[in-house]
C-alpha cells in the first residue's frame, strides 16, 4: 500500500522549484554576498581552466543546485541522528578545507595538491553519504562532478602558483572563505 506525504511532496516540490531557479540572479536571494562572491571566482578560475563557458557554469550551476537541496533538507528536518553526525563532519571537513586553503595562499610554496585533494575528495565523500538516501542519482552526479572537478591537480597547481593568472582570483577566494570561517558558516 502506497502511503502519502503532503510533507514529503512538499519538500520534493521546493527542491524542484529551487534547483530549477539555480542562475546567478536567483542565487542573490539565496545566498550571502561573501559566498556569492567566492562563486564568481570560482567560475572566472573554471571558465579559464576548461577554456569552455558553458562547463563552467555548469559546474557553478551543479554547486548552487546542490547547496540549495541540502538546505531544503535541513529545513525540513530529514536527516536522522546519524545523518547530522555526517553533516556535522563535513562540516568540519569543509572547515578544515578551507583554513589549509587559505595557509596555503597565504604562505607561499607550501602548496601540496595532494593533500588539497584529499580534503576534496573526503568532503565529497561525506556530502554523498549523507544525501544518499535522499537525493537522487542525478544529483549524486552533480556531487561528484563540482567536486572532481575542483579537485583536478592541474587545475589546483595553477591555482596556487604564486605568479599565476589565478593569484587574484585566488586572493578574493582566500578573503571571502576567511570572513565565512570567522562568521562561523564554515
Amino acid at each position: 500500500m502506497e502511503s502519502f506525504s503532503s510533507k514529503d511532496l512538499a519538500c520534493k516540490v521546493q527542491k524542484k522549484i529551487l534547483s530549477s531557479l539555480a542562475t546567478k540572479a536567483s542565487v542573490q536571494m539565496f545566498i550571502d554576498d561573501t559566498t556569492s562572491e567566492i562563486l564568481d571566482e570560482l567560475y572566472h578560475i573554471s571558465k579559464e581552466h576548461s577554456g569552455s563557458k558553458p562547463e563552467a557554469q555548469k559546474v557553478i550551476k551543479d554547486l548552487i543546485k546542490i547547496a540549495v537541496k541540502i538546505g531544503v533538507l535541513f529545513r525540513n528536518n530529514r536527516f536522522n541522528v546519524d545523518e547530522l553526525r555526517t553533516a556535522q563532519d563535513f562540516k568540519k571537513k569543509l572547515n578544515q578545507g578551507a583554513m589549509t586553503a587559505i595557509s596555503f595562499y597565504e604562505v607561499d610554496f607550501t602548496f601540496e595538491k595532494t593533500v588539497m585533494m584529499d580534503l576534496l575528495t573526503g568532503c565529497k565523500d561525506l556530502l554523498l553519504k549523507l544525501v544518499h538516501n535522499h537525493l537522487t542519482p542525478k544529483s549524486h552526479g552533480r556531487i561528484n562532478h563540482v567536486f572532481n572537478h575542483y579537485s583536478d591537480p592541474e587545475l589546483l597547481t595553477r591555482l596556487y602558483d604564486p605568479d599565476g593568472s589565478f593569484r587574484p582570483n585566488l586572493s578574493k577566494i582566500c578573503k571571502g572563505l576567511n570572513k565565512l570561517v570567522e562568521e562561523g558558516t564554515i
